[in-house]
């Protein structure tokens, strides 16, 4: 079962001015191939399925408390997409064209479908599905392919931060950037103890330092990439026998932190009149309000 906390993993900087063509960029991170709904859904996959997980617990630990984590991966790129998408377009009377703004941006989907807000799909329009998860039942192919996943993923959150000057996407990729860092060399330390390679040598792919990206360098500098939080009160104990030794980048040693890092709160969507969304006005959410608080 999940334990679910209402904080973002960071938090987001207020958006200055709407930028609908950065969220449809961006979108690529969330429903995309190499996109957060692609490693939740196959570190998730991997762990409900996972076979003998009585003798290999620290494995399947790794492997399902990194899918918790991705949980919130796909929360925090929603919410860049949402904010921004905020401010596309002004409440007006329909005959004025209110949406109007959506028919001339990279993505109408977002104004037509989802009243200005993320789906679950990548940057052209086309939806993520669930041949994107693979889950072959053999240990060393499946984190082989969770390594590979990871170093695409990173791949596709740079080009992607070389496409929009935007603040609020480039301190979501910052942080992911980093985080992604720590599974891809997570699953090469797994890798290791099962086959004797080295796949951590092979990083970072492609060969340029986080520390390039100065939203990615300042959670570097607080240590979050020697960082592997543990997403549960009392259970994935184990991943720190995986997760241990010298980092990698040889600045420190591997830390597991119980509990998940202190967040930031989740941004208030406002109304959207001209979408009809919530569809409730001000004074029926008033009223509303306190039909439910007098129980």
């Amino acid at each position: 079962m999940y334990l679910r906390i209402d904080r973002l993993q960071i938090e987001l900087p207020a958006p200055k001015e709407s930028d609908p063509n950065a969220a449809a960029a961006v979108q690529d991170l969330l429903g995309g191939r190499f996109g957060e709904m692609s490693t939740l859904m196959n570190y998730t996959y991997q762990s409900f399925n996972f076979r003998g997980h009585d003798r290999l617990k620290p494995y399947r630990d790794l492997i399902a408390n990194i899918a918790t984590e991705e949980l919130g991966h796909i929360e925090l790129v929603s919410a860049t997409i949402n904010l921004l998408l905020t401010g596309s377009t002004q409440p007006k009377d329909p005959v004025d064209a209110p949406l109007e703004p959506g028919k001339d941006v990279r993505s109408t989907y977002h104004f037509i479908s989802m009243a200005q807000t993320a789906f679950v799909g990548g940057s052209m329009g086309g939806f993520w599905h669930g041949d994107y998860v693979f889950n072959s039942g053999n240990l060393v192919l499946d984190l082989l392919h969770n390594f590979f996943l990871e170093c695409g993923a990173r791949l596709h959150k740079i080009r992607v931060y070389e496409m929009t000057r935007n603040p609020v996407a480039r301190e979501m990729i910052g942080y992911l950037l980093v985080r992604g860092g720590v599974h891809a060399t997570a699953y090469g330390k797994a890798l290791e103890t099962l086959t004797g390679v080295d796949l951590t040598k092979l990083l970072p792919i492609p060969n340029i330092p986080n520390s390039k990206f100065p939203e990615a360098r300042k959670y570097e500098q607080a240590g979050v990439h020697r960082t592997l939080y543990r997403f549960s009160p009392d259970d994935y104990r184990d991943i720190a026998r995986i997760w241990r030794g010298p980092a990698p980048t040889g600045d420190g040693d591997l830390v597991v932190a119980d509990g998940p890092p202190p967040g930031g709160p989740v941004p208030v969507l406002p109304p959207l009149v001209e979408e009809f969304a919530p569809g409730l006005g001000p004074e029926e959410m008033a009223e509303l309000a306190k039909k439910l608080a007098a129980g």
